[in-house]
């Protein structure tokens, strides 16, 4: 059984919970240690004065801010620890989100939080089911180990659940970070689109989290153990995969279905694999769903409301690109947190647009 690694009161309006923080997560990742080749030498790292190659003693390490090449502004362990926000004892919920809205790029860790105190269980249980009905997260700022996080409070399968979150201004722009990234594109080809839709249909699963498997650290663990026997094991790339040429689109789709079709596609839901879902996955099926990364869906109007959506949608011009993220987040639009102006105004059309029912391609 895992140790907290944190114990505080969680509150929210005048209400106080005691609660402990638990990991959510291991890492089963192999660890090797460092030895020169050809013996069983361990290789350490020390800390070398990169002028006079000297080793230097940890109490006479200080940290450097550098300003300019050679320049630094000296600051003392000591100085950082009197800033530091420490070890805050609150999570104090200070306003309740919808999930939906939050870009899962924001998201990063997950701890479970569980009551520190036995007579606090009607509390704690009142606010998971609070939690759950009201399909929103609370969102708390507190401090742990010298730093402080953002985080979001969420209720799962009976029990709370605290994700540690980045902060805004640590997302880097996707127009900037990604070379060449084409525009969204307004004139596919209608048979090519429904193609693609009928693909994806098919090769629908049901989210199994326990049919996946960390593949690699599966082959190093095997290298490992033969290699402890005195096997050699012959490991050998596939093929690289040849890009699609806009040409070939279609014919490759079209493949793509059949080859679908022929593993016994079509069905609409099937399982990822031969595991099947265990413990927290199948108990999904029947309680709440969990929504942190199941954005909302842009509801469709049909033929009765087509003209009240296009009216809705003549002003989008005349918005701000504010207002314009609002309302894709009242539709759930997908990526929102991403899209320029034009982009945005783009996503509100579609989604207000009706959908129409094209042929299925054979």
């Amino acid at each position: 059984m895992a140790k907290p690694v944190w114990k505080g009161t969680l509150t929210f309006g005048l209400v106080s919970l005691p609660v402990a923080l638990y990991p959510a997560t291991e890492s089963h990742t192999v660890r090797f240690h460092q030895l020169q080749r050809g013996t069983t030498d361990r290789v350490r790292q020390r800390r070398v004065n990169e002028r006079t190659g000297e080793e230097v003693p940890f109490e006479d390490i200080v940290k450097g801010y550098e300003l300019a090449e050679g320049q630094y502004v000296v600051v003392e362990p000591a100085e950082l620890e009197e800033i530091s926000p420490g070890r805050s004892r609150t999570i104090e919920i200070n306003g309740f989100a919808d999930l939906a809205e939050i870009d899962p790029v924001f998201f990063d860790k997950t701890y479970y939080l569980g009551p520190a105190d036995p007579t606090a269980a009607k509390v704690y249980q009142l606010l998971v089911e609070a939690l759950v009905h009201s399909h929103r997260a609370g969102i708390a700022v507190f401090s742990m180990r010298g730093r402080e996080y953002l985080t979001a409070v969420d209720s799962a399968d009976g029990l709370l659940e605290l994700h540690t979150m980045h902060w805004a201004d640590e997302l880097r722009d996707p127009q900037q970070e990604v070379p060449d990234l084409p525009a969204r594109r307004k004139d596919f080809n209608r048979t090519e689109l429904a193609t693609a839709e009928q693909l994806i249909g098919m090769l629908a699963v049901d989210w199994h989290p326990d049919d996946y498997h960390d593949t690699y650290e599966e082959r190093v663990r095997a290298l490992v153990e033969a290699k402890a026997d005195g096997r050699e094991i012959t490991l050998s790339a596939g093929a690289e995969p040849e890009a699609t040429e806009a040409t070939e689109l279609m014919d490759v789709l079209r493949r793509s279905l059949d080859e679908a079709r022929a593993k016994g596609g079509g069905t609409g839901r099937r399982n990822g694999g031969g595991g099947g879902g265990r413990g927290r996955a199948a108990s999904r099926g029947a309680a709440e769903p969990k929504r942190v990364a199941e954005p909302k869906r842009a509801a469709r109007p049909g033929k009765a409301g087509a003209q009240e959506a296009a009216e809705a949608v003549e002003d989008l011009a005349s918005l701000s690109k504010t207002e314009l993220y609002r309302r894709a987040a009242a539709l759930g639009v997908p990526h929102r947190s991403t899209m320029t102006r034009d982009q945005l105004q783009y996503a509100l059309k579609a989604a207000a647009r009706p959908r129409r029912n094209l042929k299925r391609a054979s």
